[in-house]
């Protein structure tokens, strides 16, 4: 063979060996780096259930196995500020997720995986790109809070997922659509996951979740964001502070998480000297004899309020019964018994009586007290959603002219037109009749009632509306 030939041949299988280098050092250049290799599982472990995992035509796919709970396929490392990026097809009768900032502690529920979840729901839900916190507390970012965003997966075929975490910020986007934009800083490092749901019938059993090109960024970050979509609210659980998008939005704290500063006592002119405790940024109403303001009393807002968002996170112990209540005005009710006004109901359903006297359960937990059943408003199909005793719920009350809303943890539980009359009639039936226009004053309190059991309240904050 001529020399001058075989200089030109191995000159071009070197150029050809060293091109997929260089296209390595390409994509490690802009900062992504690859979490699957396409082959096999390493770098990779198995948590939890026993639901199988295997490599197939460059594909992590998982298969759904009866009788065994959530399975997980975790990352050996550990991340906290990233832009994670995969692609996913599920299988329309299975519902799944991707982790992100979980763990797995011995001391936590004997190692169960704990931490956000990126939603996996082709069901007519359609919960996709919603952030659930599994195993700990429940819906962060239901996608009833974001209808644009729940047409964003397809049934079928192959989705482009994104998660961006940075800080306490988390937003998610499936195939370039907003789907979520929560501010939390409950967790702030830990692995990626992929979930194989537990499932409870044969029908579901060896069906299959697939994963591909699966990337990370975690360096430069702030950089290669994508544009927040104004549309999309965003939902924070900052305790007692407010994000600064909340703040250029006109929010502002009602309860500064110290002081009674802006408070004082339903029927009297300071804060009551016992009975409201202030603790590690909570606000207690402590337990005396179950009566209604027969203890230390409700407190009220200084200011009045007339177009306005509240929201709240509240906590209630077994049995407990409260209110958070609105258009309130203190002088309709000098004597005993709580001051007057429309109220969102906080109540233990199960355990306290209440529940069950009124109409249609009108007085139980998110319901307009006397007046309203909440039930789910945003989702066919889908009730209330209670968070549970002992556990942090988030209350919401917009009023808007006449329009009226209850949300609880972050879904439509009652819609109503306080100007109309079926407004009318409902109070003409209930115990507020013998009060003149109740419910349709132009402003009044909030307030928070001590109905004689222990109850908790944080992060209260409001914007008004002109």
């Amino acid at each position: 063979m001529n020399i001058k030939l075989k200089r030109v041949g191995l000159i071009a299988l070197f150029i050809t060996i060293i091109q997929p280098s260089n296209a390595i050092a390409q994509s490690n250049k802009d900062g992504w780096r690859s979490l699957f290799n396409g082959e096999n599982l390493k770098g990779w472990k198995q948590l939890n259930g026993k639901a199988e995992y295997k490599v197939e035509n460059g594909e992590i796919i998982g298969v759904s196995k009866i009788g065994t709970p959530n399975s997980f396929l975790s990352t050996k490392d550990m991340f906290s500020d990233f832009i994670l990026e995969f692609e996913v097809m599920v299988d329309p009768i299975l519902n799944s997720g991707v982790q992100f900032r979980s763990n797995s502690i011995k001391s936590y529920n004997d190692g169960r995986v704990h931490g956000y979840q990126f939603e996996l729901d082709p069901s007519s839900r359609a919960f996709s790109g919603g952030i659930y916190d599994e195993a700990r507390r429940g819906w962060m970012y239901p996608l009833s809070l974001n209808q644009k965003g729940r047409s964003a997966f397809k049934n079928g075929t192959w989705n482009k997922c994104r998660i961006e975490a940075i800080g306490n910020s988390i937003k998610t986007w499936i195939n370039g659509i907003q789907c979520s934009n929560l501010v939390d800083n409950k967790t702030a490092s830990g692995f990626i996951a992929l979930q194989v749901h537990s499932i409870g019938s044969k029908a579901k059993d060896g069906k299959q979740i697939k994963w591909r090109n699966i990337r990370v960024k975690t360096d430069n970050l702030v950089s290669s964001t994508w544009t927040q979509d104004p549309e999309v609210q965003e939902v924070s659980f900052l305790k007692n502070e407010l994000t600064d998008t909340e703040k250029r939005n006109g929010w502002r704290l009602l309860w500064d998480g110290k002081t009674s500063n802006g408070w004082r006592g339903a029927k009297r002119d300071d804060f009551p000297k016992s009975g409201w405790g202030m603790k590690d940024g909570i606000l207690t109403v402590l337990a005396t004899d179950g009566g209604e303001s027969t203890g230390p009393g409700d407190i009220v807002t200084t200011d009045v309020f007339s177009n306005f968002e509240l929201e709240l996170e509240f906590k209630i112990t077994e049995g407990a019964n409260s209110g958070i209540k609105y258009f309130v005005d203190p002088n309709l009710n000098k004597g005993a018994g709580s001051a007057i006004g429309c109220e969102f109901q906080i109540l233990d359903d199960k355990k306290h009586p209440d529940a069950k006297k009124g109409t249609n359960g009108n007085r139980t937990i998110g319901s307009l007290y006397d007046l309203m059943t909440a039930e789910g408003h945003t989702i066919a199909g889908r009730g209330k959603q209670f968070k549970g005793i002992g556990k942090w719920n988030k209350a919401r009350i917009i009023v808007n002219g006449g329009n009226v809303e209850h949300w609880l943890n972050n879904e439509k539980v009652i819609e109503y037109d306080r100007f109309s009359h079926m407004f009318r009639a409902l109070v003409a039936y209930s115990k507020y009749k013998k009060w003149d226009n109740f419910g349709q004053w132009p402003a009044g309190h909030i307030l928070l009632q001590d109905h004689g059991d222990t109850v908790h309240f944080r992060s209260i904050k409001i914007r008004e509306f002109n």
